[in-house]
């Protein structure tokens, strides 16, 4: 398993968390998400071998969010 931290644009409030917690989680290989508002970042551990970053990423990006570089 690998953990990445992305920062993540547009979360405002405790449903947005939920939206991407929920979006990440629901994705193959993505075995937890868990976003923190405060610092504006969402920390995902998942199986390199079945998800990438960037499919990681589209997932944040699909459910209303921007991530920042």
């Amino acid at each position: 398993m690998e953990r990445i931290e992305i920062r993540v644009d547009g979360m405002t409030c405790g449903g947005c968390v939920k939206s991407i917690q929920n979006a990440l989680t629901n994705r193959d290989g993505v075995s937890s998400a868990a976003a923190d508002l405060e610092s504006a970042t969402v920390s995902v551990e998942f199986d390199a071998g079945v998800i990438q970053k960037a499919a990681i990423e589209q997932a944040i990006v699909d459910a209303g969010f921007s991530v920042a570089g």
